[in-house]
């Protein structure tokens, strides 16, 4: 099993967050490092807790590490234009050295959406949005050029230079479990399938659905190597938060991706990369 750890930017500090990416990144058994990319703080009765930016915070993160891949759980599509973001994305990939995993999903919060004016929409439009905009995106990332038309966007001769440093895009990492649109939408373009919170027995029917969708549009999720991990919550038990991470592992989760609560520190990393590397 391999492992991952992510840190929310929210009720916390640029410099705390800064101190647990730079120790982990020195501590092999982690992977990547994630962050999540929200406007205001999730899941939280207080909306007036702080709260970082994510693709500022993740590019920073970028030039204060050298080894941790690194991406958002996920960036909600309907916060920026597709074709913004593939330009993000690309010059992110450059400015890392070719690090970037592109985390995406269909977005869900409407308390930040309804104070920004941004439209959210219905779950039917939230999905229509999201399946062309990764198309977009792959366009964009992987072609010289890209003209698209669709419901939501349209493109016409449109170029993203310079081009990302992994070939043909970082991997998209798709997060959520919409057993209608969202796994159907990972089962096309994801080469990596993330389960954002839920039992073993929801991650076993979600990860059941997708390998479904895979088989309805001639696709071998082992083949083509869709990645399946799960977030796992770090309880302050390395021992306990291994035990889940394994759980998931047996119903074949193989990436665990630890949330670290705040307040951030990086004294909890070392006894939880021990607790972890007992099941690598």
């Amino acid at each position: 099993m391999r492992f991952a750890f992510t840190t929310s930017p929210q009720s916390t500090t640029w410099d705390a967050m800064l101190q647990v990416w730079q120790a982990a990144d020195d501590i092999e058994i982690f992977e990547s490092g994630w962050t999540s990319d929200h406007f205001y703080p999730t899941h939280s009765a207080d909306p007036a807790l702080p709260r970082l930016e994510g693709w500022i915070t993740l590019t920073a993160l970028a030039q204060a590490t050298s080894r941790l891949r690194m991406g958002t759980l996920v960036t909600g599509i309907h916060y920026r234009h597709p074709a913004v973001l593939a330009n993000m994305a690309a010059t992110l990939d450059v400015v890392s050295g070719g690090r970037l995993e592109l985390g995406l999903g269909t977005g869900w919060n409407q308390e930040e959406s309804s104070a920004y004016g941004i439209e959210l929409g219905t779950p039917k439009e939230r999905s229509d949005r999201f399946e062309e905009a990764c198309e977009v995106i792959i366009g964009l990332l992987s072609r010289e050029s890209t003209t698209f038309k669709g419901s939501y966007y349209e493109l016409t001769g449109a170029r993203c230079n310079p081009k990302p440093v992994q070939r043909p895009h970082p991997p998209l990492c798709i997060g959520g479990s919409g057993e209608k649109r969202t796994l159907r939408t990972a089962a096309r373009f994801a080469q990596h399938w993330n389960f954002d919170s839920g039992t073993v027995g929801q991650f076993i029917r979600a990860r059941d659905v997708l390998h479904q969708h895979c088989a309805g549009i001639g696709r071998d999720p082992a083949e083509t190597e869709i990645l399946l991990s799960s977030q796992v919550r770090f309880s302050g038990d390395p021992a306990a938060t291994a035990a889940t991470a394994a759980e998931f592992g047996e119903a074949g989760a193989e990436l665990a991706i630890v949330y670290l609560p705040p307040p951030y520190t990086p004294a909890v990393l070392e006894p939880l990369a021990q607790a972890l590397g007992r099941l690598a």
